[in-house]
């Protein structure tokens, strides 16, 4: 029988490997050109990115040379991940002199090494955690599993999130609004007219701060004009329906209504004596959504971010300054609202209650701030 020999460092990167991703949620990272280095991520870890490095370190000089493809690499790391800073924490295994290394390396010859001050100070559970009895094949296949049990859980979690679910939600707001439109035909003089929209519930600052507060809700059903309308329910149909699949049917809701209450509120600030209705600022809130939701799968969704979220928000806020008949400040408080919303309810799989708490002081915050603004 042929024997399969482990070398004690091959099981070292392994036993660090099946900590960093099972026990602190590191994924590994893909880098192209790169041997013996395993490169792993956490955005929002104290080190975002752990490296660890098992071919051998010679001398300063190749350490150098080891810093510099570092430094690149992680300069495109800041690019796709939006991060000014990252952090990272680089563990080598074969060196020849451990003096070379800076404050944010850390050398481990061995499993006894793993106690170390530099690295139990970040990890405290980490000698806990690597401690095993198995050895060699044993031990590898113990590591191989528990790595391939919690990438199948990540697995199921990322399917969860993303798989498509019927946008229910969306669908009935879209009918909400198609339905008062019609409706303003049926029994008033049409959506362009002054005096049906008020009474279907359009926003006016002088009414509502006559204390017909429900405007700022129910104008977010009303559409003037058939184009707004079209244009409103074909934005709310691309974006609604990913928000609703992304955050589920009570947080969409939330931050849908939410934001558009925020938009209507800096609206009154900046229009006077204007009647204004639409869903576009709610939809805004929904774009400042998907944004806060792209910042934190930005390991996936950097390019998304750059090409297609930040460049239609840019896009429209432009048309909306240029146009003197589009609402702009219901936009801005709509997108600034489903931003902060979208803190307080909190990412699928992502986020932490401290964000939760942030976001929902924040969110208060920012509407005690408009609407004091509004009504002054």
């Amino acid at each position: 029988m042929q024997e399969i020999l482990f070398k004690s460092d091959d099981l070292l990167v392994m036993n660090l490997i099946n900590y960093f991703v099972t026990e602190e949620n590191y994924n590994p990272m893909i880098i192209h050109g790169l041997n013996d280095e395993i490169w792993l991520e956490n955005l929002d870890g104290d080190y975002k990115i752990i490296r660890i490095v098992s071919h051998h370190i010679h001398n300063k000089e190749q350490l150098d040379f080891d810093k510099f493809k570092l430094g690149k690499i992680v300069k495109q790391v800041k690019k796709k991940t939006f991060s000014f800073k990252v952090n990272v924490l680089s563990i080598y295994t074969d060196i020849e002199n451990e003096k070379l290394l800076s404050d944010d390396d850390i050398y481990i010859k061995k499993e006894e090494d793993i106690n170390n001050p530099k690295l139990t100070n970040i990890f405290p559970n980490i000698v806990n955690k690597t401690r095993h009895n198995e050895k060699g094949i044993e031990y590898f296949v113990k590591v191989t599993n528990s790595i391939n049990a919690k990438n199948e859980a990540r697995g199921r979690e990322a399917e969860r999130i993303f798989s498509y679910k019927v946008p229910f939600i969306t669908y009935g707001i879209m009918a909400i609004c198609i339905l008062l439109f019609i409706a303003m035909y049926l029994f008033g003089k049409g959506s362009e007219d002054t005096g049906t929209l008020l009474s279907f519930g359009a926003n006016l600052d002088v009414l509502v701060k006559d204390g017909e507060f429900y405007r700022l809700f129910t104008c977010i059903f009303l559409h003037i004009g058939i184009w707004h309308l079209i244009c409103n329910m074909y934005s709310l149909y691309v974006i609604g329906k990913e928000i609703e699949s992304l955050y589920g049917k009570i947080k969409y809701l939330i931050i849908f209504v939410g934001s558009g209450i925020c938009g209507s509120l800096l609206s009154m600030t900046f229009t006077h004596n204007t009647v204004s209705a639409g869903a576009s600022g709610a939809i805004f809130g929904l774009l400042g959504s998907l944004l806060y939701f792209g910042y934190y799968y930005r390991a996936y969704l950097g390019n998304s971010i750059k090409r297609s979220i930040l460049p239609v928000i840019v896009f429209n806020l432009i048309i909306g300054f240029m146009s003197t008949s589009i609402d702009n400040t219901a936009h801005i408080g709509g997108l600034v609202g489903g931003i902060l919303l979208s803190m307080m309810v909190g990412v699928p799989g992502k986020g932490s209650k401290r964000d939760n708490i942030n976001g929902t002081i924040l969110t208060i915050l920012y509407i005690l701030f408009i609407s004091y603004m509004a009504f002054k």
